[in-house]
């Protein structure tokens, strides 16, 4: 890796689905000798094969449409390498980027996971990046929206300014560096969760062992909003079944229960919202997110894959 530290035995490892120009775009960033392996879901549809074998260390492996979970840890479970790097194929990270994660869990044990902090175009920070732990206080602050500007630490995804130190429970997988031995150790991805909420667990797991989560708020890399090629309404839905899903499992039903009814009732308000705006997508987007909250059940493609 070409980075100004040490060279360290590093392997990327990148979740595709129907997203040939996004993998090929950020590969087309990154040293060509840099190795990685690419599971994808849609099993070659787009040619994606092509593309990553035409690299001297890239390695293609079909994900059969296993969800982003089961797809990190086969690519994970595949490796060799001492430290893993999980890449989104919406993320545009450097060789200089991958570096300093790398160097973080390489030169601190306590550390599980060192992420970047993903930014839009305008060239601000993400919210969702890292977060807390799921909670009725955290989940009223978020439903209400008072997360935005009043208590931006008191909600459940942080959203922190460029450089800022904070600390979180758990940390964004878009690109994500971890210690091999450590991940395996940790169990990997928790691969109950079809999408969304596998870093939250990750995050919890780490802390059970006494470790630690880092967010690197000078590290930032520029990404999109979602990279694959599924439809964003299916996306949105999947969200708020995840969280729902998360405090289920974590969470006593009561308050899992209450978790579920504030955020699945802030997304209401904010469908409202957008409507009286008329922008009609947004306030499907949101919808789809309310009703995952509440069902805790979404589909991909006419299957279900969360439903608990």
């Amino acid at each position: 890796m070409d980075g100004s530290g040490p060279v360290r035995d590093v392997e990327l490892v990148v979740v595709a689905y129907r997203s040939r120009p996004q993998v090929e775009e950020m590969l087309g960033g990154l040293p060509e000798d840099l190795p990685v392996v690419v599971v994808d879901n849609s099993d070659g549809s787009d040619g994606l094969r092509e593309v990553v074998e035409a690299r001297p260390r890239g390695r293609y492996l079909p994900g059969g449409g296993v969800g982003f979970a089961r797809a990190a840890n086969l690519g994970a479970g595949s490796s060799t390498a001492d430290f893993l790097v999980f890449v989104n194929p919406d993320t545009r990270p450097t060789a200089a980027d991958l570096a300093a994660l790398v160097e973080d869990v390489a030169t601190d044990p306590g550390l599980a996971a060192s992420a970047a902090t993903s930014v839009g175009p305008d060239g601000a920070p993400r919210i969702g990046v890292g977060g807390w732990e799921f909670s009725a206080v955290r989940a009223a602050v978020f439903g209400a929206g008072l997360h935005k500007r009043l208590l931006p630490r008191a909600g459940l995804f942080a959203r922190p300014a460029a450089g800022e130190v904070i600390d979180v429970d758990w940390v964004s997988g878009a690109v994500m560096a971890v210690r091999r031995e450590t991940f395996e150790r940790l169990g990997r991805f928790d691969e109950g969760f079809y999408v969304y909420c596998e870093d939250v667990a990750y995050g919890r797991s780490a802390r059970e062992h006494g470790l630690r989560s880092r967010l690197r708020t000078d590290v930032l890399v520029h990404g999109s909003s979602g990279g694959s090629g599924a439809p964003s309404l299916e996306m949105m839905r999947l969200r708020g079944a995840s969280l729902t899903r998360y405090a289920r499992q974590h969470r006593s039903p009561v308050h899992a229960a209450v978790i579920s009814a504030c955020v699945a009732g802030g997304y209401a308000l904010r469908t409202v919202e957008q409507l009286l705006r008329r922008d009609v997508r947004r306030a499907r987007e949101h919808w789809a997110y309310a009703v995952g909250a509440v069902t805790a059940r979404a589909s991909v493609a006419g299957r279900v894959v969360t439903s608990r």
